[in-house]
């Protein structure tokens, strides 16, 4: 009745409102005046033609051919920055690649027409104040991430290094510039601007690039970590300021007339430090929470970070600078800090900052490099940045009395220019001091020296190998039955720690559990790591502490996380790797078989072991294929945990449908001994009293407590029997065995700890 209530009001209210409508246009029709329809725009031909003219003209139309550039910047960015990834490079190179893909270096060669329409000279200047948008957020996050306590820690040192790596490259670069002034510099620039430019160009060093570098090798917690880090972060201060001075020279003219620009920039500097900071620190203590950043508190510092911007543009030092410098006086609470760049980090990393990289990709023309004297310069421009760098930053490295290996991997760092490099760029291209040929040619060196990165790392370890354990792995204690606990969720951490506790409870003085957790290097920064880190252990140490039980925590950036618990696990005196199972939120859908299609086909991995013909191309496991080639390469025992509500592990049981199986029993003797459970054995072939190798170990197990093993010599898993479970332990083999042939007692199954042998 209810509904049919419903059906008749909205009948007559849709009927009636309709009506009156027709009635207004009808009557509003009549007041046209004869000239009306001469205004209007008369399409001839038939409706597909006029339809076709209005898909045309909303196809081309300004606000569509710029979304249409982000979508396509967005999925272009990303694909070539996984395959920079894949291939052990940053991810911004191949964000910095795709800008050149998608220009005329590429793209406009091949593709004249589509880039054309997707790139038309009317819409680059719309794509330009977008990605002046992103750069600004960017450089405010960049701002943020310097941690002025490290520096004080570290200054002397640091600016020992840090201003070697700039003056020395700098030096190079002003001689590189007095070799081709002539023959490139733009008409009407003098000397001392373009020598300027080429030399702060040269000695600039990606700080944001080195940071992530640093995370993903693991050093975040090192000495020289810390050292690098406080380099960069000295070295990017020190040349930010030099820059401003040196835009200021070239806007006025000469050094004399710049005079009051930096007077002005000065003034500016001061007033940002000694009287915004100390009013930024007190609201930023007080609205430290995520509740307390309302939206007119959010507004206040973007407010200050766009008059920040504005000041120093309309000083004439860029508004890049003054978005650094609001990120630098943000309050130094590292709880605000990190609320705050969560707000504002994916928006511009993921959105706008491809843009940035796109646009500089769209000046770039390498095709202007087309004589082999043009290469022998861009040569040259790369062996002074790499000379003036890596040699000023290594010697000074081991001036400061760090070691060889340190120094080189200091120098190595410092050499990574990434997108710092491209900012400064842009600002030169901009204000007329680069022409398109040396704007060719710096991008090029930029690409190359942050590419060189990661292989040079991999030389000095080659050549000047670290101590077999690092510092997360010091004093690694020889245990008789060591557990490494793999997790992604604190809370299925928190169950694999109680069942490994369960392994080893009454022996724990003789045994060694470490709880692994590695995370998408993306998803940090230098404010966050600490905070997500203790995060991310806090509820693993919160249940240690209610079992009275010490674990070892590693913790750190990963860009492959299945090779990185591998490599853990092996190079570790391991004897269990324990991970956790979860099923995709796609799973079951057609997007989910999409997606499972196309990471089949793009795992390095099995494309290599098809070729090698160890596997066949497509995925058949009853795992996810990640999990499957963890659980082929491990050479420990192997231990998935499908946790179902795992609350407490008083009653166990233990199926051996094979002989194979028997390797299950010393596990089982594991948790009798330790945590005195209802232990019931399966033995359906009753194989077990055959086996003469076996009678130590089951004697052993029934002289524990005789009336919590019982043995179980049913063929088949009944519903109410596995009810009554908390615990199902079971070899890899025979489980994949039961979800092969759909076994009805899958379903009533308790929580299952996978064994692999």
């Amino acid at each position: 009745m209810r509904n049919l209530r419903n059906v008749l009001f909205y009948t007559i209210t849709i009927g009636a409102f309709s009506t009156l409508l027709y009635f207004f246009i009808r009557q509003g029709t009549l007041l046209e005046t004869p000239g009306t329809q001469a205004h209007s725009k008369v399409i001839v031909g038939s409706s597909w033609d006029q339809f076709l003219d209005t898909f045309g003209h909303n196809i081309t139309h300004p606000l569509a051919i710029l979304l249409l550039q982000i979508i396509t910047i967005i999925i272009v960015a990303r694909i070539l920055g996984w395959i920079c990834k894949s291939i052990g490079q940053p991810t911004v190179i191949g964000e910095i690649a795709a800008g050149i893909f998608l220009g005329p270096s590429l793209a406009g060669m091949f593709f004249p027409g589509f880039s054309a329409f997707l790139f038309p000279a009317q819409s680059l200047g719309n794509l330009q104040f977008l990605s002046q948008v992103g750069l600004i957020l960017f450089m405010f996050i960049i701002g943020m991430e310097l941690d002025f306590k490290v520096l004080k820690n570290k200054a002397q040192e640091a600016v020992v290094i840090s201003h070697a790596s700039i003056i020395l490259p700098f030096a190079l670069g002003v001689g590189v510039a007095l070799y081709i002034y002539q023959q490139f510099a733009p008409d009407g620039i003098s000397f001392l601007s373009f020598s300027l430019f080429i030399g702060i160009a040269l000695s600039i060093t990606a700080f944001p690039v080195l940071a992530r570098i640093v995370q993903e090798r693991g050093l975040s917690r090192t000495k020289l970590g810390t050292m690098v880090i406080t380099c960069a972060a000295t070295d990017d201060i020190t040349a930010w300021c030099i820059l401003a001075a040196v835009i200021a020279i070239v806007k006025a003219g000469s050094f004399f007339s710049s005079i009051y620009t930096i007077i002005l920039a000065a003034t500016y500097v001061f007033v940002m430090l000694k009287v915004l900071k100390p009013i930024l620190k007190r609201v930023g203590d007080h609205y430290s929470y995520k509740e307390g950043l309302t939206k007119p508190v959010v507004a206040l510092f973007f407010v200050i970070l766009l008059l920040s911007s504005y000041c120093t543009e309309v000083i004439g030092i860029h508004a890049l600078f003054g978005a650094f410098m609001a990120g630098v006086i943000m309050p130094s609470n590292q709880s605000f800090r990190n609320i705050f760049i969560e707000k504002v980090e994916d928006v511009s990393m993921v959105l706008l900052l491809p843009l940035f990289f796109v646009f500089t990709g769209l000046r770039t023309q390498i095709g202007l490099l087309n004589d082999p004297y043009l290469w022998q310069v861009t040569g040259l421009i790369i062996l002074a940045a790499v000379t003036g760098k890596f040699i000023g930053s290594a010697v000074a490295a081991r001036f400061v009395h760090q070691s060889w290996r340190d120094s080189l991997i200091i120098g190595s760092l410092m050499n990574t220019r990434g997108l710092m490099e491209l900012v400064v760029l842009n600002i030169g291209y901009d204000i007329g001091v680069l022409s398109p040929e040396i704007f060719a040619m710096m991008v090029i060196m930029a690409l190359a020296t942050t590419c060189m990165t990661g292989p040079a790392l991999d030389l000095i370890d080659k050549f000047l190998p670290a101590k077999k354990w690092d510092e997360l792995h010091e004093a690694a204690e020889e245990t008789r039955f060591a557990i490494l606990i793999a997790f992604a969720s604190p809370q299925g951490g928190k169950k694999m720690l109680r069942l490994a506790y369960n392994l080893i409870r009454k022996q724990s003085a003789e045994q060694h559990i470490t709880a692994l957790h590695l995370s998408p290097s993306s998803y940090l920064n230098q404010v966050n790591t600490e905070e997500y880190q203790y995060e991310t252990f806090r509820p693993i140490s919160e249940e240690a502490q209610k079992l009275d039980l010490t674990f070892e925590s590693l913790f750190k950036p990963s860009q492959n996380i299945e090779h990185d618990i591998i490599e853990t696990a092996n190079s570790g005196d391991y004897d269990m790797l324990m991970i956790g199972i979860g099923h995709t939120v796609f799973e079951g859908t057609l997007l989910g078989r999409i997606l499972g299609f196309t990471s089949k086909i793009i795992s390095r991995e099995r494309l290599f072991d098809t070729i090698t013909g160890k596997e066949k191309l497509f995925h058949s496991d009853v795992f996810d294929e990640r999990t499957t080639h963890i659980i082929k390469s491990v050479k420990a025992p192997v231990g998935i945990l499908i946790e179902k509500k795992l609350e407490k592990v008083e009653n166990i049981l233990v199926p051996l449908f094979s002989k194979a199986d028997q390797f299950l029993l010393p596990f089982a003797h594991k948790l009798a001994v330790a945590g005195n459970p209802n232990l019931t054995i399966m033995d359906s072939g009753r194989s077990l009293a055959d086996q003469a190798e076996l009678a130590e170990t089951l004697k052993a197990l029934k002289e524990i407590s005789p009336e919590k093993i019982t043995f179980y010599y049913e063929n088949t898993l009944e519903k109410d029997f596995l009810l009554g479970k908390d615990l199902m332990l079971i070899s890899l083999e025979s489980w994949k065995k039961a979800v092969e042939s759909h076994s009805i007692w899958l379903s009533y199954s308790p929580s299952v700890l996978i064994v692999r042998g």
